[in-house]
């Protein structure tokens, strides 16, 4: 083999190398894109069922304490059922959140660290500008989810203490006394609701503006 062929062929090994590198870095990018709005949607999803979810555990606790029930073993037996249901609802949903947070985090950060690595300076202002705008959107996101933890806490913490003393006293006095607090609890689930309405708009933005960038 000739030299000037040997050479040639050296520089063409190289240049699909460095195609490679920069193609595996977009698609890196890509990819983090793509798991961050499919947990934003998980985590839609998680909302919208825990909201539902809301209404029922609600409804079977007014079912419960409602004055002439004349089943009050199995009203409390259902009541438990959605409480538990709704406890678990809420792991996933908070679970889903944390890892959307980190998803976002690692997101950013790599896009940041690739933007200082532009060799032309007007493209380099350019991907910090949409990386701005980006993060900007996604930030309403943990601004709109302030104090939702404590609606949720406060919510199940009054519906396992009344499951607790219903377990104990399931008599018609006992139903009767603990009717006002179930009262505020139905109260507490619909306040939960009006929390939650601010983080689904914010997380249907941020989504809407990444699939601007092609992400479904």
């Amino acid at each position: 083999m000739k030299t000037g062929t040997k050479i040639l062929n050296m520089f063409t090994s190289l240049l699909l190398v460095a195609i490679t590198g920069l193609s595996g870095c977009a698609t890196t990018g890509m990819q983090r894109s793509e798991q961050t709005g499919t947990t934003m949607k998980t985590v839609e999803n998680d909302i919208l069922k825990a909201v539902a979810q809301v209404d029922v555990t609600g409804a079977s606790l007014d079912e419960l304490v409602r004055p002439g029930q004349s089943d009050v073993k199995k009203a409390f037996e259902k009541y438990s059922a959605n409480v538990s249901k709704m406890d678990d609802l809420g792991k996933r949903m908070f679970e889903h959140a944390d890892k959307m947070s980190a998803q976002g985090k690692e997101y950013f950060e790599e896009w940041r660290k690739q933007g200082n690595t532009y060799a032309n300076p007007e493209i380099q202002t350019l991907s910090e500008q949409r990386r701005s705008d980006l993060s900007a959107v996604f930030v309403k996101i943990s601004e709109a989810s302030v104090g939702v933890k404590g609606e949720y806490k406060t919510y199940m913490s009054d519906n396992r203490e009344i499951q607790k003393y219903l377990s104990n006293d399931l008599t018609p006095k006992g139903v009767e006394a603990i009717t006002p607090t179930a009262r505020k609890a139905v109260r507490d689930g619909n306040s939960l609701k009006e929390a939650v309405n601010p983080v689904l708009y914010a997380i249907s933005s941020a989504r809407a503006e990444l699939a601007q960038g092609g992400m479904k």
